[in-house]
């Protein structure tokens, strides 16, 4: 298989014994990961592909995710939208700088823990605020 850039990414399903290495365990709950809705404030340098680009790839190493695809463009408005697609699942930046605002999805399976991504994004931005939701996904007991 082959990213956009063309560079290869060999995708490597788990053995078949080691299945539950992609389930966190917590409060006695099983669940397939944890999806956090994060939305920073006060942030300046949303209109530069580099730094969002820059900010999303130290979230990414930060979490200790693995990237297989990055994609970073400009949408209307002078907005950036750009996703890591992980092995482990992905993290989403949409930004809006006129408002000083970036909304941030990121959802990771098995035992990363998402919420180390939150640091190196408030610090690229220097959000002054933020707000977080956290979801857990594939609840199985």
């Amino acid at each position: 298989m082959a990213t956009a850039t063309g560079a290869a990414v060999t995708l490597v399903p788990p053995p078949a014994d080691d299945a539950d290495t992609y389930m966190v365990s917590r409060n006695g709950l099983r669940f397939a990961g944890t999806h956090l809705l994060m939305e920073l404030w006060g942030v300046d340098g949303t209109d530069d592909p580099a730094r969002v680009t820059r900010a999303l790839d130290e979230a990414v190493a930060a979490c200790g995710a693995t990237l297989l695809e990055r994609h970073v463009g400009r949408v209307p408005g002078g907005g950036i939208t750009a996703i890591a697609v992980l092995s482990e699942s992905h993290i989403s930046l949409h930004t809006w700088p006129a408002r000083g605002y970036v909304a941030v999805d990121v959802f990771l399976c098995g035992s990363l823990d998402p919420y180390a991504a939150l640091p190196p994004l408030r610090r690229a931005f220097h959000a002054t605020r933020v707000q977080m939701s956290e979801f857990r996904r594939g609840i199985v007991g």
